[in-house]
């Protein structure tokens, strides 16, 4: 994303008082002009007019980039941290984003109710093999005709960065950005049968840009 982007999207994540913590704007700012993900899912989904669900939505920040780029989807995130969730809630008061809304939910227990395109970017690894299954089960239930599936997230390939990947995510739990610990990175080709045998058009791309770490993203259509 371009940086005057990146800044006037984090601008939005400022404390309200001059002593506040600027760790979320920094954290924004960094994330959004660094990191390939949020132009490769406005990408993605341009086009589309279903509303949005966006799973493990932490900060909010693919409704910023979305509004960004000119779209207007209704959008609707949920996330188990809710420190992040009030941030983001906040952020998008000041932002003006109307169609946007925010909840606290554990997705390793229970999700929304939804109908439309869905997103999970960096998330499918914290959840255990049987419930990821599950999840992605669900979502893809969720897709109605022409509204699309967004996943970004590790493979287990064996690969350096996929090694990289596994130990940064450890990393991020130890420091408390995480409030959970990677469980299990999925397997490409279990992903595709899934989405083969519900009748869905899939793409993987690896999407690690300048980074070091094995993210892929994967879009899977319903036609």
């Amino acid at each position: 994303m371009p940086r005057r982007n990146a800044r006037y999207i984090a601008e939005a994540f400022l404390p309200g008082t001059l002593l506040g913590s600027r760790y979320h704007y920094y954290y924004a700012k960094a994330k959004l002009g660094s990191d390939p993900l949020y132009p490769g899912v406005c990408a993605a989904l341009g086009g589309t007019t279903a509303p949005l669900l966006d799973l493990g939505c932490g900060l909010g920040l693919l409704a910023h980039a979305l509004h960004a780029d000119g779209s207007r989807l209704r959008y609707f995130g949920v996330d188990n941290d809710a420190r992040k969730i009030a941030a983001a809630r906040r952020a998008a008061a000041r932002s003006g984003l109307a169609d946007a809304g925010f909840e606290t939910l554990d997705l390793s227990r229970d999700l929304p109710p939804h109908r439309g395109s869905v997103a999970i970017l960096d998330v499918l690894q914290f959840l255990d093999p049987e419930r990821q299954l599950a999840v992605v089960d669900a979502m893809v239930g969720m897709l109605e005709p022409g509204a699309k599936l967004v996943i970004r997230t590790g493979l287990d390939d064996g690969s350096r960065r996929a090694r990289i990947t596994r130990t940064t995510d450890h990393l991020a739990r130890l420091l408390g950005w995480m409030n959970a610990a990677p469980r299990h990175y999925p397997d490409a080709d279990v992903l595709r049968a899934r989405f083969d045998a519900a009748g869905l058009r899939s793409s993987f791309a690896p999407w690690s840009g300048n980074t070091p770490f094995n993210n892929w993203l994967i879009v899977a259509t319903r036609d």
